[in-house]
């Protein structure tokens, strides 16, 4: 197996209507404002969005993603709307491909968008770029999309996809309140359709 430092992964995904970009230094002061605007509807399903974070927290957590994209441990890409002219518009959120098994090429893919960005179909074309990302670069055999059973935007995103639901996992994870919670997990495996 090719040593994951050496596979060249892109730092620039380009969609229909957004721009994957991978985490740079200096981005932290715009990831905590659109952190804190979506703190309400992220707090429920993500233990990381529980307080708004500072300039300078989300500026070292900007930092550690840049050094594990580098390292090849976890793939993290900040969402932009791609204006017209190609460049990156206004922050939307967060991606990646993420629990990497680099022997059974096994990735996971999470998400998370601002409000103003919700149901416009932005997360599942973020999907749908890093999925193909997987399969045809990364040389994935599989990859998962895993949620808590209540999220049913998630869910959404995951079957117009094409993921399938293999199955729920019964009280595998707490909550961001502690209680034990079900987990659904959808994958495709090379070959899929």
């Amino acid at each position: 197996m090719t040593d994951p430092l050496l596979i060249d992964i892109p730092h620039r995904i380009e969609g229909e209507r957004l721009l994957l970009l991978a985490p740079e230094a200096g981005r932290g002061a715009e990831m905590a404002v659109v952190i804190a605007q979506s703190i309400a509807h992220l707090r429920p399903w993500m233990i990381w969005a529980q307080e708004p974070p500072t300039a300078e927290s989300a500026e070292l957590v900007m930092r550690r993603m840049q050094a594990d994209f580098i390292a090849r441990s976890d793939l993290s890409y900040q969402l932009f709307a791609r204006r017209d002219d190609g460049r990156p518009g206004q922050l939307l959120g967060g991606s990646g491909l993420h629990r990497i098994d680099w022997a059974v090429r096994c990735f996971e893919i999470g998400y998370w968008l601002r409000p103003s960005a919700l149901g416009q179909g932005l997360a599942s074309e973020a999907v749908r770029l890093l999925t193909r990302l997987a399969f045809a670069q990364l040389d994935a055999r599989r990859v998962e999309i895993r949620m808590d059973e209540r999220n049913t935007r998630s869910r959404a995103v995951a079957e117009r996809c094409g993921y399938t639901l293999e199955g729920v996992l019964r009280q595998n994870a707490l909550g961001v309140d502690g209680v034990p919670r079900d987990t659904r997990v959808y994958a495709r495996i090379a070959g899929d359709p």
